[in-house]
């Protein structure tokens, strides 16, 4: 009797082997990075960066309104110069190794078509600290939940709006402190 449980599931194993693989369940979160060097020291760039109240080298943020400075727990709401706006939240401030991560706590996925939104900027020295690396990057999901996204919230939006946000950001960034602005 045993022997025939085992072959029949021996059996079952062989038979699910040679099925097609299922079509995966839900979105999978997405991962993005961007980097710039700027002619900067680092302490002048994480000066900018680490200021989570002012989100004003952000080209398309208009304006920056919150509370709580920069420690964990600050909070800020991005205007953007559309009129939308971004509720964000400082979940780690670590000044020592010049590491800032939020996370978005509220967006209208037309504005930016993610859910469940972290992200980190980091700035470390190049060039002997006569120059700064800084890496944006962030971790998020599709703004659809669900199987079969319609074109603006599928993986592909996303990846999209949030590597061309990081782009420009950067290139704001770089443009702001180079300019001594």
């Amino acid at each position: 009797m045993k022997l025939h449980l085992f072959a029949a599931a021996l059996a079952a194993t062989s038979l699910l082997a040679t099925l097609p693989p299922a079509a995966a369940h839900g979105p999978t979160r997405q991962k993005i990075s961007e980097k710039i060097e700027i002619n900067a020291p680092p302490e002048k760039v994480w000066a900018v960066v680490s200021n989570f109240q002012d989100g004003g080298w952000i080209p398309v943020v208009a304006k920056t309104e919150g509370t709580g400075g920069n420690a964990p727990g600050a909070k800020r709401t991005l205007t953007l110069k559309n009129g939308a706006t971004v509720e964000e939240e400082v979940a780690k401030l670590e000044p020592e190794k010049m590491t800032l991560m939020y996370r978005i706590d509220k967006v209208d996925v037309a504005v930016l078509p993610v859910t469940n939104y972290s992200s980190w900027l980091v700035v470390t020295p190049a060039d002997d600290g006569k120059k700064s690396e800084v890496e944006w990057r962030g971790a998020f999901y599709r703004g659809y939940p669900n199987n079969d996204p319609p074109p603006e919230l599928n993986d592909e939006a996303a990846i999209n709006a949030v590597t061309g946000l990081y782009k420009a950001g950067l290139e704001s960034l770089k443009k702001q402190i180079e300019g001594g602005s």
